[in-house]
């Protein structure tokens, strides 16, 4: 889907101009701000002189209840359609547009609040981007996160994880786990294998690319069983019912390619791209 909530073809090159602006006020410090892109869908979807808010969803979701099927669904489509590109530059809506791309296929009235509160916290932060810096080591880190059961409809976990190079963020996800996990555990030791996944092919990408840094990454967690999964083969025994591919991360931690370190949920980045946070989280 091109980015136009009207969803009417555009010439690529055009579309590709108002997706992304690079601003540099320093040379080692380049910041990637969609601040032009926002606007625009904010006014595409009338919603320029909205009120703005601080947070883009609730702490706490609720299972929705009947609502009225929207007589256009397009309307919601192009805006959510339009909304994924600017997870591009904005890791924050990136669980956000996520959730709410679940419900394409048949939105309701509900849904569509659920839209306008994401628009109006974009109304209240276009200047935010992702800003990087030259001055950073270039060790690999990523963290690792899962809401287990999150989703009221299917109880589903939802994976998050970003990687850092050195202090600069350069991949992140917030997805719905594929099948249902029947412990926190095997949750996020699923999250986990997707992580080492990512780090790997980054690895191998900066390896290509003659860029060094540590030789093995690091992959952060905070629950402390999917922990002793990837070190312990004595707990694989009490784990059978978790699919045999998951134990890469198992393997990658045994020949020395891969550390997994704990980290307090206080100070887990990932929750980000895993569940609502509040506003302290996002500031």
């Amino acid at each position: 889907m091109v980015p136009w909530i009207d969803s009417k073809p555009v010439l690529l090159q055009k579309a590709t101009t108002r997706l992304m602006v690079l601003t540099t006020q320093r040379p080692s410090l380049p910041s990637f701000v969609q601040s032009h892109y926002a606007l625009t869908i904010l006014e595409r979807s009338h919603m320029v002189n909205c009120k703005s808010m601080s947070t883009p969803l609730d702490i706490k979701l609720q299972p929705f209840v009947s609502a009225p099927s929207l007589a256009d669904p397009s309307y919601y489509r192009g805006i959510v359609g339009a909304l994924q590109y600017i997870t591009l530059t904005r890791p924050d809506l990136s669980y956000r547009v996520n959730y709410v791309s679940q419900f394409m296929h048949a939105p309701t009235t509900a849904h569509l609040k659920l839209i306008h509160r994401i628009l109006q916290y974009l109304k209240g932060t276009l200047s935010t981007g992702l800003h990087l810096t030259s001055n950073t080591s270039l060790t690999l880190s990523g963290f690792s996160e899962v809401d287990w059961a999150a989703c009221p409809t299917t109880r589903r976990s939802t994976t998050g994880y970003c990687i850092f190079l050195g202090s600069n963020l350069i991949s992140w996800c917030a997805k719905k786990q594929h099948t249902i996990s029947r412990s926190s555990t095997e949750a996020e030791y699923r999250a986990m294998s997707h992580t080492t996944t990512e780090l790997t092919w980054l690895s191998y990408l900066l390896s290509d690319l003659h860029i060094y840094g540590s030789p093995s990454p690091t992959l952060y967690c905070d629950n402390i069983s999917a922990l002793y999964l990837t070190i312990n083969p004595v707990f694989h025994v009490r784990s059978k019912h978790i699919e045999l591919d998951y134990h890469y991360v198992y393997e990658r931690v045994a020949r020395g390619l891969l550390v997994t370190k704990h980290i307090p949920s206080t100070h887990h980045v990932a929750d980000l791209f895993s569940k609502s946070v509040p506003k302290a989280t996002l500031a």
